[in-house]
């Protein structure tokens, strides 16, 4: 297959995913990057709100203690309630370096900038205060600083850091504004995106339908001609996907059928040729002249009882012959069939001829083909006890084994060399119009063939002088019983 229908279906699964898995993974980086952006803005905003709270009074008080002489700078560390400036002037210089360094915003880097600068003078002023405080402790120079400087640039700073969050809080709304364009833009090109893939799949999804349907429809149109009996009809697809595997499929045993169908009417025409040829075997003149011969002999014999006795007897046997042109009948009318036969050649051959006839009864209601046992009968009495120079005997039986019937037609006549039975074994497995020897009893395999199937018909055994044993088998079916009109 060039291209299965499962391929088709997942190539248009494909070409409807492929745009919203990028419009979705467009989608989540812009979010992803407007995110980074907010968090590290919120994160910066945080630092210096927290600088912003405390960093001016926590100063202002450590300078003013100092001043004052409440601890110096050498023992600071050890007062626990105040800071020491310079550790807090690093700490800031520290961190909104690291804010400087992360900042985009135009505005809110000339703010950190302002902040750093004045952190610079404010630890200058630092420096003079203590340099003063170890050397001769200007108090009141001292004062004056905290006053005209430090406090001013506390101030500043603190201004600085409320300028910086101000243009943040600021930058987040420009972010924030950018973000909803954002989606908006998204939106619109989800909407697009939707009507484009709506529009190549529909295309597709036509191309596909087509490309499934006219497949289908062919073999549709090639299954209605099949059906009225037109067996010759072919589905011509070449999809390339199962469709056509299903086409190749169907063609096949549309060919089977045709061949099958040919097969069976060939065989109906050979069965009944065979029924017809084997019907004038029996409606056979010199049979029929010996038996009116006979007929003729009793009443000039003065016999007249048994003259009308084989009349009637001749009767039966040609209406069973006949009969009705049912080609198959009960094995209880075969039975008094193949009794009339007997009956007439027992009155020609009274001196050589007996016979038995042990059908079990509960075969009686089954079917068999019309002319199954005459033909093994006539074979017996012709092949078998003429030629054996004294009195004969024909034994019929049969009986049901499982599903099956297995009838039997024995004598006890002259009999076959192995070499006479090999041959005649292989020509009744032989069509009957080519048989040459052993004619009625190849038609009769051929026909129960036929009909049942190859493991049923006859089989033959044989010695000389030992007589033969013909053995059909057939299954058990059933007579269908008929409706009077």
């Amino acid at each position: 297959m060039k291209h299965s229908i499962g391929n088709k279906i997942r190539l248009i699964a494909f070409v409807a995913a492929i745009p919203f898995v990028l419009i979705c993974i467009y989608l989540l980086g812009s979010l992803l990057n407007y995110g980074d952006a907010y968090d590290r803005i919120v994160s910066n905003m945080a630092i210096a709100n927290n600088y912003n709270l405390n960093f001016k009074e926590d100063m202002d008080e450590s300078l003013y203690k100092l001043v004052v002489g409440y601890t110096d700078f050498a023992h600071i560390a050890d007062d626990g309630t105040i800071k020491d400036p310079y550790v807090m002037l690093d700490e800031l210089r520290s961190e909104f370096t690291k804010l400087k360094d992360v900042t985009t915003e135009q505005e809110s880097r000339m703010w950190l900038e302002s902040l750093l600068r004045n952190i610079d003078s404010l630890e200058h002023t630092v420096d003079d205060i203590r340099e003063s405080l170890e050397t001769d402790g200007r108090y009141l120079q001292n004062i004056e600083k905290l006053d005209n400087t430090v406090y001013i640039l506390t101030e500043l700073i603190q201004d600085d850091i409320q300028n910086y969050i101000y243009y943040q809080i600021k930058d987040m709304d420009r972010i924030n504004k950018a973000l909803n364009q954002e989606i908006r833009r998204f939106f619109r090109v989800c909407v697009v995106g939707v009507l484009v893939v709506c529009l190549i799949v529909l295309v597709l999804t036509v191309l596909l339908t087509s490309n499934f349907l006219k497949p289908v429809k062919e073999l549709y149109l090639a299954t209605e001609q099949i059906a009225k009996g037109n067996f010759s009809a072919r589905a011509v697809v070449d999809s390339g996907d199962e469709i056509e595997v299903l086409a190749d499929k169907f063609n096949g045993m549309a060919e089977n059928m045709e061949a099958m169908i040919e097969q069976i009417k060939t065989d109906e025409r050979k069965m009944r040729q065979a029924d017809l040829r084997l019907l004038q075997e029996q409606i056979n003149p010199h049979f029929l002249y010996n038996t009116l011969d006979t007929i003729v002999w009793l009443v000039e014999a003065d016999e007249p009882q048994q003259a009308v006795d084989m009349v009637v007897t001749l009767s039966g046997f040609f209406r069973l012959v006949l009969s009705k042109g049912k080609e198959f009948i009960s094995i209880r009318e075969e039975e008094q069939h193949v009794r009339s036969y007997l009956e007439i050649q027992k009155v020609r051959y009274h001196d050589i001829l007996e016979y038995e006839i042990n059908i079990d009864k509960v075969l009686y209601d089954y079917q068999i083909l019309k002319l199954t046992l005459q033909p093994l009968v006539e074979n017996a009495l012709y092949h078998g006890i003429k030629y054996k120079r004294a009195k004969g005997r024909i034994y019929i039986s049969g009986e049901k084994e499982d599903q099956r019937i297995i009838l039997t037609v024995q004598d006890n006549g002259v009999g076959m060399e192995p070499e006479e039975l090999a041959q005649l074994q292989k020509e009744i497995e032989r069509p009957c119009q080519e048989t040459e020897k052993g004619y009625g009893l190849a038609n009769v395999n051929e026909r129960i063939k036929i009909n049942y199937g190859p493991e049923y018909g006859i089989t033959i055994e044989s010695g000389k002088g030992r007589g033969t044993r013909v053995t059909v088998t057939l299954p058990a079916v059933a007579c269908q019983r008929e409706v009077d009109a």
